[in-house]
């Protein structure tokens, strides 16, 4: 569990630090703090993942196929929402956070069938920085301007990207870990 405590603190911190510690991110120089964030990223999600996997924790509920097929539904969200797809289509482009709110979707999703202690940590401790990313740029930069309107054409070709997409992820899935699919 301390793995995965660590990766979520690292990701927490690496994604905050532009927006938290502005000056320290000038002092290092644009492209030398890009890449010491791309690294602990990387390095923070190898923690989360290894951390998982050995984590052992209680079980509280399991899988089943209610909450599995809602999971599936809700994912088709998130990966639109994470998709160009709000910002070039005509029913979302006025959503500041797109990709932040799939990336909410996509972590409680996974707490809906995954009922377990180090589930709680890792897919919660995802969605309350998804939550809190929102916050701190609203409040850093509070001056926004939404992209022009794009057509429902976009749209339905995004999502039906992300149904393909979905497909695609959960077959993987499968092969990686618990079927997505049931």
């Amino acid at each position: 569990m301390l793995l995965l405590c660590l990766g979520l603190a690292i990701w927490w911190g690496a994604h905050l630090f532009k927006r938290v510690l502005p000056e320290q991110r000038a002092a290092l120089g644009d492209q030398k703090a890009k890449g010491m964030v791309a690294l602990a990223l990387f390095g923070s999600i190898i923690l989360m993942v290894l951390g998982y996997r050995m984590a052992d924790g209680t079980v509280y509920w399991g899988r089943h196929p209610a909450t599995v097929g809602i999971n599936n539904l809700l994912m088709i969200f998130a990966l639109y929402f994470t998709s160009p797809g709000p910002s070039k289509g005509a029913l979302f482009y006025k959503m500041r956070h797109p990709m932040l709110t799939g990336f909410a979707i996509w972590a409680a999703a996974h707490l809906l069938v995954n009922g377990d202690t180090e589930s709680f940590v890792l897919f919660g401790g995802l969605l309350i920085w998804s939550l809190v990313t929102m916050v701190v740029i609203n409040r850093s930069e509070p001056d926004w301007t939404p992209s022009a309107k794009g057509s429902i054409a976009k749209d339905g070709m995004f999502l039906a990207a992300s149904v393909i997409l979905l497909a695609v992820i959960g077959y993987i899935h499968g092969l990686l870990g618990p079927a997505a699919f049931g």
